[in-house]
């Protein structure tokens, strides 16, 4: 734990006294980063009580739920009163005209650009006072993640200087390209351009709160459209985003722990997932990620998510990330993930009233007299007669005696009761072997999927942004997107009818 409060003190003293960090070559940067930590490092204390709050532990002290966040119920209240304030509602018909894309169609049809630019602006903000507003540049995100995910940004906007012509003739939003303008929202007459620079700048502008209230705006439609019915279950997992080309700027070992300092001040080497073409190690950020799954139809959709340092354990985020999704009005009541996620201390039930259930470690031993099979529990070794299940209390399983008077020649001698500690194997908080808790569990490999999207579909494997925060926004809007896809419904596969047999006739009959 110190040497997570050390990399804290460190990553607080370098943003506050090097604002121009990025700037900087990497032979200063080299000479800060150890001088800072050889600093902190000479004059901590180890005897200490740490009292750092865990979220600027973890890394995330700026992804922490405030006022500022709408949730699902408020936000259905703030459309219905944009819309009762407008005396007519009108649509750009002929930018919609110009685009043909049927998927493009329908998402234009969903957002709202009004609406997007109440949710981006700030005190004092006027149309007048930019030639782009914040719709503008969603939009071109937005357009990005769902059509070009495997181009660079310098690409997208005609940035890049190898080929002639290369701004206003670009293929995705040249002056030519009119339905990609008109979905973006730029004039058809006139040479507007966006670059990579503004696109990455409305990105790193955005505050965490107005990341989370679009993509509470988005999960309203997407609620809308009935994908957020009652008996969805929940799914928490993880995975790794690589950020490439990073320099390791200085290292220093304290007992079995290593803290490291690379050029991302944010990022941090931890151990990647088990892959067979891979190293063991990813120098990076973990996204952990709330999923909604359809038990019926096994369909998953990726709902909210949180960026942290790769170093740090997954079971760290779980709180947090369902605090978050409560905030955002999720009625998050079950909860599904893999062993890398537990509740040993009851702090998310109690706090949130959310159940978790995961695969059983099988490191955890058995407790005494518990059949391993049907996890029948009798008394002692003498027993015979299986306990019936009383309940929970105090982080204990709770059993009662459950003879009949008469049948067990022990029952006044016996106490008719025992207790069994809540531990990380079948004995959670939700005890295992019932059909229910078996069905979360199969259905859990379904989370999975929407890392597919997002990484494989989406863009994500490739990371392009150097910064933690960029980075967030940048997946909240890959999020944002997949959401719309799954609206727009155009890339499902269409349901093959069941071939009838057919039925042949005997003509010589």
């Amino acid at each position: 734990m110190h040497e997570k409060n050390i990399k804290t003190i460190i990553r607080k003293q370098l943003k506050k006294e090097y604002p121009n960090w990025k700037r900087l070559t990497k032979k200063e940067k080299r000479n800060i980063a150890a001088m800072v930590l050889n600093e902190v490092v000479k004059g901590y204390d180890f005897n200490q009580q740490i009292d750092t709050p865990e979220y600027e532990l973890l890394g995330i002290e700026e992804q922490k739920p405030n006022s500022k966040i709408m949730n699902l119920e408020k936000m259905a209240q703030f459309i219905d009163n944009h819309y009762d304030s407008m005396l007519f509602r009108l649509k750009n018909k002929t930018r919609h005209s110009y685009i043909k894309d049927e998927e493009l169609k329908i998402i234009d049809e969903l957002l709202d650009d009004d609406i997007i630019n109440k949710l981006l602006s700030y005190d004092g903000y006027t149309p007048a006072m930019r030639d782009f507003f914040p719709g503008t540049f969603l939009r071109a995100e937005l357009l990005k993640v769902i059509k070009y995910p495997e181009i660079s940004y310098r690409k997208f906007c005609g940035d890049d200087k190898r080929y002639k012509g290369y701004k206003e003739n670009n293929e995705y939003t040249g002056t030519a390209q009119k339905q990609n303008r008109s979905f973006i929202g730029l004039s058809l007459r006139k040479k507007q351009m966006l670059s990579h620079i503004q696109l990455s700048q409305f990105r790193s502008g955005l505050s965490f709160s107005q990341l989370v209230n679009l993509t509470v705006y988005i999960l309203h439609q997407f609620n809308q459209c009935g994908f957020l019915d009652d008996g969805v279950i929940h799914c928490v997992d993880s995975t790794e985003l690589a950020v490439e080309c990073q320099q390791l700027l200085a290292t220093l070992k304290i007992g079995d722990k290593k803290i490291r300092i690379y050029d991302d001040i944010d990022c941090d080497c931890g151990k990647r997932r088990k892959k067979r073409d891979k190293s063991v190690y990813v120098v990076g950020y973990r996204l952990h990620t709330l999923t909604a799954i359809n038990p019926e139809t096994g369909r998953s959709f990726p709902l909210i998510s949180l960026l942290s340092p790769a170093n740090h354990n997954d079971s760290n985020f779980l709180l947090p990330l369902i605090n978050l999704g409560k905030a955002m009005g999720l009625d998050v009541k079950l909860v599904t993930a893999d062993e890398a996620y537990n509740d040993g201390d009851g702090a998310l039930q109690d706090e949130t009233g959310t159940h978790l259930i995961r695969p059983p470690s099988s490191k955890v031993i058995f407790p005494e007299n518990v059949d391993t099979k049907t996890l029948q529990v009798t008394y002692d070794d003498l027993c015979e007669i299986p306990m019936d299940y009383a309940g929970t209390e105090d982080q204990h399983h709770e059993f009662r005696c459950s003879a009949e008077p008469g049948e067990c020649f022990r029952l006044e001698a016996c106490p008719q009761f025992r207790q069994i500690p809540f531990d990380n194997g079948h004995f959670q908080r939700i005890i295992h072997g019932s059909d229910e808790v078996a069905k979360a569990l199969d259905i859990r490999k379904n989370g999975e999927r929407p890392f597919n999207l997002l990484k494989k579909r989406e863009g994500l494997e490739e990371v392009r942004v150097r910064s933690q925060h960029g980075l967030l926004a940048r997946c909240t809007i890959t999020t944002m997107a997949t959401l719309l896809i799954e609206i727009a419904g155009t890339r499902r596969k269409p349901k093959q009818k069941p071939k009838q047999e057919q039925i042949e006739f005997d003509m010589a009959a």
